[in-house]
């Protein structure tokens, strides 16, 4: 039986700073708990490694959708199943709406608890409002990838912009996140 969580926050900065903050993978540890580390493979697959309840998980995701300052959506490449869907809304110069649905197949005791209890509901909203702290307080994104990815293949790219910011996780140019 899978699990859906969906949560959803109001930032205060304009919608390209917060899509662009998302599309750094490698920077979610800085405010998604149980993320211990994200490396971005290619364009449109990375690789997680997550500690959630003292269970150690690592795979492969694959961006299915991506569209700058719209959307992205993942899903993972074998287990454990993940996928999930963040929508980025203008609500005005310097305000966005974030909506975020994850779905997931909950493996053993620990995480089938977790869900029951509703304990990843919980997370999923501070980890969106921990995102919301981070790039309130940064005011512009570590870095970007402006490209789009349908069917998960990238297409229409407009490639890398140049990351701004104080050399802080995902301004690698190389990184391409």
């Amino acid at each position: 039986m899978s699990t859906t969580v969906s949560s959803d926050i109001d930032v205060d900065v304009p919608v390209r700073v917060a899509y662009d903050q998302w599309t750094q993978f490698e920077s979610f540890p800085n405010f998604m708990g149980g993320v211990e580390e994200i490396r971005q493979l290619d364009d449109a697959t990375t690789h997680w490694i997550v500690s959630i309840g003292g269970v150690k998980r690592e795979f492969d995701a694959k961006i299915t959708d991506q569209v700058p300052d719209s959307h992205v959506a993942w899903q993972s490449i074998d287990e454990p199943r993940h996928r999930g869907r963040i929508a980025f809304r203008s609500d005005g110069p310097a305000r966005t709406h974030l909506d975020l649905e994850m779905q997931w197949q909950p493996e053993g005791f620990v995480e089938k608890a977790g869900s029951a209890l509703h304990i990843d509901d919980r997370q999923v909203r501070r980890d969106l409002e921990r995102f919301k702290k981070f790039i309130e307080a940064r005011g512009d994104e570590t870095g970007a990838w402006r490209g789009e990815i349908h069917g998960g293949e990238p297409g229409g790219a407009t490639g890398a912009v140049p990351p701004v910011g104080d050399g802080a996780i995902g301004t690698d140019p190389d990184l391409r996140a």
